[in-house]
Order: structure tokens, then C-alpha cells, then sequence
């Protein structure tokens, strides 16, 4: 991925609205799969993590990225923001710049 695709997603995720939130259990299997489909919907989405995780947001981040095959695009204080395009073509809403 390239700065000036990243720099694009950053922009788009600005306006979205986190639909996660990782907890003290921190990663389950059921987050990472509930992760996989929403990205597999959507493409690009926010995730929180809340006061009482341990874990760090960056090592939460890489592991959710490469548990689900995506891509971290940023990860600021305690927000993720991961992208993984679409596998099926009609399914893409997302036109990252070249």
C-alpha cells in the first residue's frame, strides 16, 4: 500500500464510526471472525479498545491484520483502522487511487 492510498483510506475513516471494541478478554476467536466478515462488507472499518485491555494497540493491530489478511492503515491511541478489499469485484465500494 502506498502513502497516497493510505493518506486516502485515513481520510475515508474519518467519517466512520468504530463498530468493535476490543475488552479485557482482548483477542477471541469470535472478534477475529466477526473482524474477517465486516471487513469482507464493508472494506474498511474502526475498531476501539477500551480502558481495561492490556494489550498494546499496535501488537492488537498486527495480529488482527494478519489473523484476517488485511491491511493496518493507522493506529492512533486507542483506535485501529484496517482495509482488506473485497475479494468479489461487484462487492468493492472502495477505488483506492494508484
Amino acid at each position: 500500500m502506498t502513502s497516497k492510498q493510505r493518506s486516502y483510506l485515513k481520510g475515508l475513516a474519518m467519517n466512520i464510526d468504530p463498530i468493535f471494541q476490543i475488552g479485557k478478554s482482548s483477542l477471541t476467536p469470535e472478534i477475529t471472525n466477526g473482524v474477517a466478515e465486516a471487513l469482507e462488507a464493508r472494506e474498511l472499518i474502526k475498531i476501539t479498545i477500551l480502558k481495561n485491555c492490556l494489550d498494546d494497540g499496535s501488537s492488537i493491530a498486527a495480529v488482527l491484520a494478519e489473523r484476517t489478511h488485511s491491511e493496518v492503515v493507522q493506529v492512533i491511541g486507542r483506535k485501529i483502522i484496517l482495509y482488506k478489499q473485497a475479494k468479489e469485484e461487484h462487492k468493492r465500494k472502495i477505488v483506492l487511487p494508484k
